[in-house]
């Protein structure tokens, strides 16, 4: 996985915006005007900030310790960070990227 083929996944989601409010090394997706998804362009490996229910960011945090972690800069509550290290499969990390989007969406518009 890389920032290509996950910024090819989200874009194409139905009122996705994309910018750099925060400099040029953060992409920062929206959904109808609220942030859903982070992601990081100076690290290696890739990571990402995701929205995610408490109770679920709690079971991927001890299910992949090193993989999901408490969101860096973020509510640690309600975001995680996401590292792309390969202990995540492709399926498991646009799940994740669905479930916040979802999250987010719903929210008022």
């Amino acid at each position: 996985m890389n920032i290509e083929i996950l910024r090819d996944y989200v874009i194409q989601k139905p009122s996705v915006t994309e910018g750099f409010p925060f400099g040029d090394t953060v992409i920062v997706f929206k959904v109808n005007g609220k942030v859903f998804l982070l992601v990081s362009l100076d690290s290696s490996p890739l990571q990402f900030n995701v929205k995610c229910d408490p109770e679920k960011a709690i079971e991927l945090r001890e299910q992949y310790p090193d993989a999901v972690l408490p969101g860096y800069h973020m509510n640690k509550k309600h975001w995680n960070t996401i590292i792309v290290d390969g202990a995540l499969s492709k399926t498991q990390i646009f799940e994740m990227v669905d479930d916040s989007y979802k999250l987010v969406s719903k929210g008022k518009k």
